[in-house]
């Protein structure tokens, strides 16, 4: 007997349930001397938060949703069964075999097999395909609808994403609740007994089903079972998955290492990429470089093989100084312009890093291993971390150490010192406090997950207190506004918390007068805001990219907003990252990867200057990624001046500031706009 689902409704909380949507103290009990004065000399006020006082921003109701996540009773048949993927047909090209295509048409076949426990008459079979980047929702026949009812032949053959979902049981009966992104199959007529089977059907169709927007293999299709019939299910041991493969090229990208000295080794990166970002792994062909400098020692052509995967990383050692800025010309028209390489004898190196991303683990695209690798062999990065959250999306890291344990094995795997630091890290994802990503600096990988969901760790101090003398770091992001701002009534500490994340995918959180500031802002909540009442942060960007593009996010950004983080220093390890980033050696962008030099008084960027030794000269060099439209010196909470370039707009900005007035607890930095929306931020200077 083969019999056709009825569609009726379910409750949203199913879904709630599903996927979420050092101690401080020395050995005598004491705080230690070290963190003691770290605190009392980087603004750090020891008031917290009366336990009664409510979080300015807390988001209650997700909060209360999670926890009925934590509290939901687990059966033993609960999560039971296994699923596979049976077919996957591109509708683009139906031929057998030939892969869907992000963005375009497919059909996927699911079987799916009840366990050993079977699921109990009331039980529940859920189907849901990812929540991110715009899978077409499922949906199913009308209610009542049985086998052989006849239905609207142009919604067949128009909407995409119909489910269907068969079964030869006898006796067997099945109604389906249309959920977000999902379609839940309730077991009724009688239990359904281990090994008996349904098959599923996603895209069944004359429209199919639209896949991901971004390319992503194993992609996963996500099962959960209520064995027992309370209303709880929980994910399959292992998803189906399917791979999506990159459109067809739109876009070159060529990253080059920023700063060198004359016969210092660099590196130079080409990347041919589809229209969202996502690498064309199956590129063959030619690019040129156009009119490259003979001093750079590069080849004319560069030439990709099926086994370069999209991408081409080749070594250049600059003979000559100067600043330099190199044209590739690919296929069909395809061309980019590199981001400029500063040759200059003695010149300090930049590492530049993205701290803030997700995988297919919690809510976003790709595997941890391709998050890496595009990283390191598209995006050029020198640092990265992977942060998949703590108790948020499909996996949650605090109560799955298996796959905190895959994360752990991936970083090991792709660290490379001196050429790519590959960090291990986790968001710390409060709904009461706001989000933090937590990183692990140390070579053992020793970083645990310390989970906002446990009241243990469910506070920014108590977060802070376990993590005390620890190779570690935390970083508020988003933290003027977005899911949820940051409570900054509990001040950060600066040995572990000294820079802040003001820009990414969200929006700038610098300060309200930011062009592309964050989305549903708090005023008074911006750094600036923060700042102006005492505390002391070195400046940095990151992507906190869902797309499986860390370092590049802004390619799929419609506002062209991302995050990179800009590391003044040469040692590329993770010690020696750590370090720059506990002394604010640091600047932000929004992703482009702009040169700039700033400093007080010969101080770098991110100093504490006393007073007596801020005598008020300050010096800004920049050289872009496009013309320079616009610098605004930013003085104690005040955009003082602002600079527009005269003539001719220029890559290339140099300006200085006589600020000879300069008091004590007092800031300055600059802000540096181009005419392509881009832009980057120094890190403050503090005058003590």
């Amino acid at each position: 007997m083969r019999d056709r689902l009825k569609c009726v409704g379910l409750l949203a909380a199913l879904l709630v349930v599903v996927m979420g949507c050092g101690s401080g103290e020395d050995e005598q009990g004491g705080e230690s001397n070290s963190s003691k004065a770290a605190r009392q000399g980087e603004g750090f006020s020891a008031t917290e938060p009366r336990d009664n006082e409510d979080p300015p921003f807390a988001r209650w109701d997700v909060v209360e949703g999670l926890r009925a996540g934590q509290e939901a009773p687990v059966h033993r048949a609960d999560g039971g069964g296994r699923v596979w993927l049976d077919s996957a047909l591109s509708l683009e090209d139906p031929v057998p075999g030939a892969p869907v295509v992000a963005g375009t048409a497919g059909r996927w076949t699911f079987g799916f097999e009840a366990g050993e426990l079977g699921i109990a008459e009331g039980g529940l079979i859920l189907f849901r395909v990812s929540p991110y980047w715009r899978w077409s929702q499922p949906w199913c026949l009308p209610s009542g609808a049985e086998a052989g009812t006849v239905v609207d032949p142009m919604a067949l053959a128009m909407q995409p994403g119909l489910t269907e979902v068969t079964w030869d049981a006898e006796g067997l009966e099945f109604e389906i609740y249309a959920v977000k992104q999902g379609v839940v199959m309730r077991v009724g007529g009688r239990a359904m007994q281990a090994g008996e089977q349904v098959q599923v059907v996603y895209g069944a169709g004359g429209a199919g089903a639209k896949a991901d927007d971004f390319a992503e293999r194993g992609a996963p299709f996500w099962f959960a079972v209520d064995g027992d019939g309370d209303g709880f299910p929980h994910l399959l041991p292992e998803p189906a998955r399917t791979d999506v493969i990159a459109g067809p090229p739109a876009q070159l990208v060529a990253l080059v290492t920023s700063c060198l000295s004359p016969g210092e080794p660099g590196r130079l990166t080409v990347a041919v990429l589809d229209s969202v970002g996502s690498v064309v792994r199956s590129f063959e062909g030619r690019a040129r470089l156009v009119d490259s400098h003979p001093s750079l020692g590069l080849p004319d052509e560069l030439v990709f093989t099926p086994e370069d995967e999209g991408s081409l990383t080749i070594e250049l050692r600059p003979q000559d100084e100067g600043v330099f800025r190199l044209i590739v010309e690919g296929p069909e028209g395809l061309s980019a312009l590199s981001n400029p390489l500063v040759v200059l004898e003695g010149l300090e190196g930049i590492l530049w890093a993205d701290f803030h991303g997700h995988s297919q683990i919690s809510d976003g695209t790709g595997t941890p291993a391709d998050y890496y690798a595009y990283a390191r062999d598209v995006a050029a990065l020198d640092v990265v971390a992977l942060t998949d959250h703590d108790h948020w999306g499909e996996r949650k890291l605090d109560t799955d150490p298996e796959t905190w344990e895959l994360i752990r094995d991936t970083v090991r795997e792709f660290h490379d010192p001196g050429r790519f630091v590959a960090l291990l890290g986790y968001e710390w994802t409060s709904w009461i406090h706001g989000h933090r990503h937590v990183l692990g600096f140390d070579e053992e990988l020793s970083l645990n997950v310390l989970s906002s969901m446990d009241p243990a760790y469910e506070t920014p101090r108590q977060l802070w207190d376990a993590l005390e003398g620890q190779p570690a770091l935390t970083f508020a992001h988003h933290s003027a506004g977005g899911p949820i701002a940051t409570n900054w009534t509990y001040r950060p500490d600066p040995i572990l918390e000294p820079v802040t994340e003001i820009v990414s995918v969200h929006g700038v959180s610098e300060a309200l007068d930011a062009e592309h500031a964050i989305y549903s802002p708090r005023p008074g909540n911006f750094v600036r805001d923060v700042l102006d009442e005492g505390m002391r942060f070195g400046f940095i960007g990151s992507g906190d990219s869902h797309d499986g593009h860390p370092g590049l996010p802004q390619l799929s950004n419609p506002s062209g907003i991302g995050g990179l983080a800009a590391i003044l220093t040469e040692d590329a390890t993770r010690e020696g990252v750590l370090t720059a980033m506990r002394q604010r050696r640091v600047y932000a962008t929004s992703g482009a990867r702009i040169v700039l030099r700033c400093s007080l008084d010969g101080h770098r960027m991110g100093s504490t200057l006393s007073a007596d030794e801020a005598k008020g000269e300050l010096a800004l060099l920049v050289y872009g990624t496009a013309p320079v439209r616009a610098v605004d010196l930013i003085r104690s909470g005040e955009v003082v001046e602002t600079v527009l370039p005269e003539g001719e707009l220029a890559f290339d900005f140099a300006m200085s500031w006589d600020l000879t007035d300069l008091q004590p607890g007092e800031y300055v930095y600059v802000r540096v706009l181009q005419v392509d929306g881009e832009q980057v931020w120094s890190s403050p200077f503090y005058v003590e």
